[in-house]
């Protein structure tokens, strides 16, 4: 059984991206994946600056949070899309993870022997897919992370929840289906 880390790459009260993320702890745990579901709000850090990190060293939670990067085999990101790109909050995390590395460790041991899998809602046409594509990158070509291709964008998200949380439109659930699953098979190889 793989353990799988959730999160979302917004903390705005309401979020869809938050939404997104329930709704896929909730089917991994189906799926019979180890689920740990937290919220980036619980984890704040300053914006990543060198020269603070000289100084002052890296902050406290972005070592828990390399930490429970590296006690998961799959971690599952919904993030939202600001201005065709990822959210700072999720940027400035995947940024401050990447700089921790503790003794004996690798370079980005928090995006190795794992896999990723990227979700979006927004309000707009594009279901947050250009905020996948930057995430993908930073993810990908930049900590050398191994993303499945499966992923969920949910389009009209203000319209797209019921009253109970659940996606209305079957397309959507199905791609969020087909993403988990894929996510908790690929991360049973990490296990």
């Amino acid at each position: 059984m793989p353990r799988i880390l959730v999160f979302a790459g917004s903390i705005r009260s309401g979020s869809f991206n938050a939404r997104l993320a329930a709704l896929a702890a909730a089917e991994l745990a189906r799926l019979d994946a180890e689920v740990t579901h937290i919220s980036l709000a619980d984890y704040p850090m300053p914006i990543y600056d060198g020269d603070l990190e000289a100084g002052s060293g890296q902050p406290d939670n972005a070592l828990k949070l390399k930490r429970l990067f590296c006690a998961h085999q799959g971690i599952f990101i919904a993030g939202p899309e600001y201005n065709a790109g990822v959210t700072p909050l999720l940027k400035n995390t995947i940024d401050w993870v990447s700089r921790v590395r503790e003794a004996g460790e690798p370079p980005l041991a928090a995006y190795r022997n794992r896999v990723f899998a990227l979700g979006s809602a927004s309000p707009g046409g594009y279901a947050g897919m250009r905020s996948q594509i930057a995430t993908r990158q930073s993810l990908e070509l930049g900590c050398g992370a191994h993303m499945i291709p499966e992923t969920c964008a949910v389009p009209a998200a203000h319209q797209a929840f019921d009253e109970a949380g659940n996606l209305k439109d079957e397309r959507a659930r199905a791609s969020l289906i087909a993403c988990c699953r894929s996510l908790v098979e690929k991360a049973k190889a990490y296990s």
